[in-house]
């Protein structure tokens, strides 16, 4: 007879067909041990068989050896060598992949278009000067023109009922932009949130292609805004005044924007910018030095 095993019967079935290249109904078989999975992997045992063919048993005896044929003869030597070499390989190809990442990253050029975005927007120094190099000069009389086929573009197929968006210059570097009409309020939104939408769209357009700062008014939220701040900044000033330096609160959306022009009006000789706290909120900084952030 000869011997085959194998985790299962199944499998040690289908081992003994096809090395007697046959029907299991043509074989006469006994099981040697039953397979067992054992507890927790302790006491785990295979299956094992002996076969031969059926009425011919003895025959099958003599010619045959005492080998057991297992499923899978394994070398433990050779299967660690195999597992490291291939635990090394992979660590190759990682530290490739690693390698190739930061080659394209560094390729890649940063994304610092918001950051200069918002620089532009609370930093008036450097707008006008880095502007006019490569904005295209036109008349007064054309920016408003092409704003306000601009603005009715966006504003026509909307459900509000605006009737007049008045664009003017408020001064040489600012565009003054104010919108009427009974829906108008609307355009504000809760907390100003729509204002700061319209006003950050329509400002990363003007001041993009025409170099120009802008103040956007629509229903009077601006001037009480503007208020409001003053109201703030009115002791905040005399404490500048005592101490030398401050810190404002958070300041959201166009407040800071106003704080940083008002504070920098009063204080021309100290060094004063918006800075961002680690929960993202922005705030003005006033202190003793007047320099440049680098």
């Amino acid at each position: 007879m000869k011997k085959f095993e194998a985790k299962c019967l199944e499998e040690v079935y289908e081992l003994a067909t096809a090395d007697f290249k046959c029907s299991i109904t043509e074989l006469d078989i006994d099981v040697i041990q039953q397979p067992s999975k054992g507890f927790l992997g302790f006491g785990k045992k295979t299956a094992i068989i002996k076969v031969c063919y059926k009425n011919d048993c003895n025959k099958y005896e003599k010619k045959s050896t005492k080998h057991t044929f297992r499923k899978k003869d394994i070398n433990i030597e050779e299967v660690s060598t195999r597992i490291e070499n291939s635990n090394k390989n992979d660590q190759k190809a990682k530290n490739t992949n690693k390698t190739k990442e930061k080659t394209i990253l560094n390729e890649v050029p940063k994304d610092t278009s918001k950051n200069k975005i918002f620089e532009n927007f609370y930093n008036e120094e450097k707008t006008q000067t880095e502007m006019s190099s490569i904005v295209v000069k036109k008349s007064k009389e054309e920016i408003i023109n092409e704003i306000r086929i601009g603005i009715d573009s966006l504003f026509k197929n909307t459900c509000y009922s605006i009737d007049n968006i008045k664009i003017d210059f408020y001064d040489e570097e600012t565009l003054y932009i104010e919108f009427t009409g009974k829906d108008c309020a609307l355009l504000i939104g809760k907390e100003g949130y729509r204002y700061k939408a319209l006003s950050y769209i329509l400002f990363n357009w003007i001041n993009e292609k025409y170099g120009l700062m802008l103040r956007l008014e629509v229903a009077e939220f601006l001037k009480n805004q503007e208020a409001s701040i003053y109201a703030y900044l009115e002791p905040v000033i005399e404490i500048i005044k005592e101490k030398g330096t401050f810190k404002t609160k958070p300041l959201d959306g166009i407040l800071v924007h106003i704080a940083l022009k008002k504070l920098r009006e009063e204080f021309p000789n100290k060094y004063v910018a918006v800075k961002t706290n680690v929960r993202g909120d922005k705030y003005v900084l006033v202190n003793e030095y007047r320099s440049k952030e680098q």
